[in-house]
């Protein structure tokens, strides 16, 4: 969430950056609200205190007329008091429902664009297999190799369901000790196991309500089932203050995770690119108030996560995400894409963003600066490793003319083979 006091002094950029972000908002109705907010809280203010000047006078009045006299000019004083208290209620309500509607400004560097159409290369890396026969997609691959089951995994899941099995669950447990190793190494993270079933105040602070609610599974008990640790983990300091010395924290947090996919009816409807239900390792980072840090952490996040896709040798290309490609509290996003030889194309399997404040203010996470102020922190996080979705690149790109798949040299110690035949 924006301060309002920024988008009172910045009202043009921040239209700007809803327009970049092809985001409807009515930033002009938010400031006649907030303006009648600020007015009605005035005079109630005046009325209370009025109301408390009437209350001393009645209790040192020793005229009983007069007392008599001032108390019912005070029940008209608390008529009127009620009234608009009501009225800055309602008002108070309007402006927060528009408040959390308000995207955050996106960078400069962000493109233009509509969808992730307009996003643009910024890098690759790795070769692309040049394949002597025709390559197979990973379904056909994983089937063969009774590797997976997605007609069972429809019978018992439903739509998007599936079952994954024998050297499929191997390579998954495989790459997740790998990335755990990967980060453990680092020294700087702290490990964490999240809930997937959270309350609605931990979405909203986090952003991905009142807006993205069509695409999380809630429960019957009014929580919601997590579609990335993300959620969690921001969550874990709200309403706390923190010290300046506490910062950065680095948070390595694993979850299962789950999407409707709401958005996506008719995409990717076979295979394992896009679930329901999922596994993800998700890096989380608080880090001080500043534009400078939130940059260098975002870097380095992505860096992370591209030490993961080299260590198994994925060819892959980091894209800069176009503004209508943002979410509503992202400042900037990258995505990973793996290249994938059935589609002859990459395909996204990471993001990293960062939020300046806008998540730790609606959070209230704040810490105290080296001069003593309070500040709202900044976040930022990125996905390290999501599965199964990872094993489509893996191997796809490893596939042989004989239908085996090669085991990317990293995972052959916890696999025990160099092959799956």
């Amino acid at each position: 969430m924006l301060d309002i006091k920024f988008i009172r002094e910045n009202k043009d950029l921040v239209k700007e950056g809803a327009r970049k972000k092809h985001i409807e908002v009515d930033i002009d109705r938010l400031l006649e609200l907030d303006n009648k907010r600020r007015e009605l809280l005035s005079e109630v203010e005046q009325k209370r205190a009025e109301q408390n000047q009437a209350t001393e006078k009645i209790s040192k009045s020793q005229d009983s007329d007069e007392k008599q006299s001032m108390i019912s000019e005070m029940q008209s004083l608390k008529e009127e008091l009620q009234n608009k208290e009501e009225e800055l209620k309602q008002v108070t309500i309007d402006w927060q429902n528009l408040m959390v509607l308000v995207p955050n400004v996106p960078d400069i560097s962000v493109p233009e664009g509509e969808d992730d159409n307009g996003n643009q290369e910024v890098r690759t890396w790795g070769d692309i297999p040049k394949f002597k026969f025709e390559p197979k997609s990973h379904i056909d691959l994983m089937l063969d190799k009774d590797m997976a089951d997605f007609e069972r995994g429809s019978k018992v899941a439903g739509f998007r369901g599936y079952f994954l099995k024998n050297d499929a669950v191997r390579l998954t447990f495989s790459i997740w000790q790998l990335a755990y190793e990967h980060f453990f190494k680092k020294g700087n993270f702290i490990p964490m196991i999240t809930p997937s079933v959270v309350r609605k105040e931990a979405f909203m602070g986090t952003g991905y309500l009142p807006q993205g609610e069509d695409d999380l599974y809630k429960t019957q008990d009014e929580t919601y089932l997590t579609g990335t640790s993300e959620v969690s983990v921001m969550s874990y300091y709200m309403e706390e203050r923190l010290e300046r010395s506490d910062l950065p924290k680095k948070f390595f947090a694993f979850s299962p995770c789950f999407r409707r996919e709401a958005g996506s009816y008719g995409k990717d409807t076979k295979g394992l690119m896009r679930l329901h239900e999922f596994f993800k390792f998700e890096q989380v980072v608080l880090c001080e108030a500043s534009h400078e840090k939130s940059v260098q952490f975002h870097e380095e996040l992505t860096a992370n996560s591209e030490e993961i896709m080299k260590t198994l040798n994925i060819p892959h290309r980091v894209v800069v995400n176009c503004g209508g490609d943002l979410g509503l509290g992202q400042v900037k996003k990258y995505d990973i894409e793996a290249w994938v030889p059935s589609e002859n194309t990459y395909r996204e399997t990471h993001s990293s963003s960062y939020f300046h404040d806008f998540q730790t203010r609606r959070l209230n996470i704040k810490y105290r600066d080296e001069n003593g102020k309070m500040r709202y922190a900044h976040s930022l996080n990125n996905t390290a490793v999501a599965t199964p979705r990872l094993l489509i690149s893996l191997i796809e790109n490893n596939q042989q003319a004989d239908g085996s798949i090669v085991v990317p040299e990293a995972l052959r110690g916890y696999m025990g083979k160099e092959v799956i035949k």
